[in-house]
């Protein structure tokens, strides 16, 4: 990904020079059009900097740390799916299903996301490569590289060009012109947070171009083709084969308990034989077969099973919408107009994914889960490096803000949220504008920081 987002920012410097913004996008009060190219140019170099510090630093400790990672999130499938056998019964479901919420959260935020994005293809390992690696998600690989990893992070809050902005189905910005159908979104909205994967698997169909029917149908065709197999790949894991394990399991249990418990107190095959002359000839299938309907040994595990896969999807869906939806859409985030970027520099174009960004405030395990997105803003800046980094950075991240001005988009969870959903549904109806924004960054002062808080947007 690195690569795209280098060749991306050469091409602008190339074109672009020294030239100058328009004198109507610097009226529009964004922090991108109040700085010089000098600044641009400096800030640009800058952002370099940390950049090829931390691609200098990689080493061991960094593979370790996603091996770790990768290692962990396999056992806890493999806990989830030895509890799920039992799943029958209450707690075991309950445990076997939080276990698996668990395993393809991290599978997909900080294990799958951030390996697609090459972040760690610098390791040369061709089983945790962006080339190679498939997640446990709907979406074929390589459709979602091209609408997130290219399109999303070189054209980040362009209304127009990046498709992400409202998904394409949504209006989330009052540069969006209003059409009737968006009166529908707080159900699209709630619809898109159940079924994410599902809208992340189609994205890459330009739903647009679609409904303009300038998009090519063999293309269509062979796109429709790929969501389709990986679409019946992931139905046929999760609701077929896992509940048919579960319950093949369960009748073998089952099956033992009939041959130890169901029968008089004979051991070993004396018991089979004593008990087959007395029904007058052979262990009667018919009679096992009823039993086994009887204690539900089969339906039973399946339909809990199925249900709490659907359970820890449904659970990856909302928590992975919900973290992508802080991180680009709340109040405090800026949009662009095709005008505004028109003659963009390398330095425009980090400052455009930072404004464009916000982070979540949380502590660690948080950060982890949320694939170190709750750094939306470091990631917008380096989508190719490695996740864990984030953190560590995101203090020379803030002192180039202050330095310059700039804000630095953070807050906690909960007013994140708060602020996209209110944004949705303000945007469903008619007109709508912009909230105010947050001004420059400040760092804390000393006893703000021994409480380790920082400035947050109210």
């Amino acid at each position: 990904m690195g690569h795209v987002i280098r060749d991306h920012a050469t091409k602008i410097d190339t074109e672009a020079g020294e030239s100058t913004r328009s004198p109507s996008a610097v009226k529009n009060g964004n922090p991108l059009h109040h700085l010089t190219q000098e600044q641009l140019d400096e800030i640009g170099r800058e952002f370099q900097a940390i950049h090829d510090r931390v691609y200098d630093e990689l080493g061991a400790g960094d593979a370790n740390y996603i091996r770790t990672v990768i290692k962990v999130q396999r056992r806890l499938v493999v806990a989830s799916r030895i509890v799920l056998v039992a799943s029958r019964f209450w707690p075991a479901w309950i445990l076997g299903t939080a276990l698996l919420s668990v395993a393809k959260i991290l599978e997909n935020m900080e294990i799958g996301h951030n390996v697609m994005h090459g972040q760690w293809d610098w390791m040369c390992d061709p089983n945790i490569h962006s080339s190679t690696w498939d997640w446990d998600a709907a979406s074929p690989a390589a459709a979602w590289k091209h609408s997130h990893n290219y399109l999303h992070h070189t054209y980040t809050n362009i209304v127009g060009k990046d498709i992400d902005v409202g998904y394409e189905i949504m209006r989330v910005d009052p540069k969006q012109r209003w059409k009737p159908r968006y009166l529908g979104q707080p159900l699209y909205n709630l619809l898109l947070a159940l079924l994410f994967e599902w809208g992340v698997a189609v994205h890459d169909l330009d739903i647009e171009a679609i409904r303009r029917r300038t998009k090519d149908k063999d293309e269509l065709r062979d796109q429709l083709k790929v969501i389709l197999q990986k679409g019946r790949r992931q139905v046929v894991k999760d609701y077929v084969g896992w509940p048919a394990i579960s319950a093949a399991i369960m009748v073998a249990a089952e099956l033992g308990v009939i041959a130890l418990f169901d029968r008089p107190a004979e051991g070993g095959l004396n018991r089979f034989r004593n008990a087959a002359r007395r029904a007058g000839g052979g262990l009667r299938k018919g009679h096992v077969f009823g039993r086994l309907v009887e204690r539900r040994a089969f339906r039973e595990p399946f339909l809990a099973t199925l249900t709490a896969d659907l359970v820890a999807n449904l659970v990856r869906n909302v928590w992975a919408y919900s973290i992508i939806f802080c991180g680009h859409f709340p109040d405090q985030a800026y949009t662009f107009t095709e005008e505004e970027v028109a003659e963009e520099t390398r330095g425009g174009w980090y400052v455009r994914q930072l404004l464009g960004s916000a982070n979540i405030t949380g502590g660690r395990l948080f950060h982890i889960m949320s694939g170190n997105l709750s750094f939306q803003v470091e990631h917008h800046i380096f989508p190719d490096m490695p996740s864990s980094r984030y953190q560590e950075i995101a203090p020379q991240v803030r002192a180039i803000c202050e330095q310059y001005e700039l804000p630095y988009n953070t807050g906690p969870f909960h007013k994140q949220l708060g602020s996209v959903q209110r944004k949705i549904l303000r945007l469903a109806f008619p007109g709508g504008s912009d909230r105010p924004k947050p001004g420059p960054h400040r760092e804390p002062t000393v006893a703000e920081g021994e409480k380790g808080r920082l400035p947050v947007f109210p």
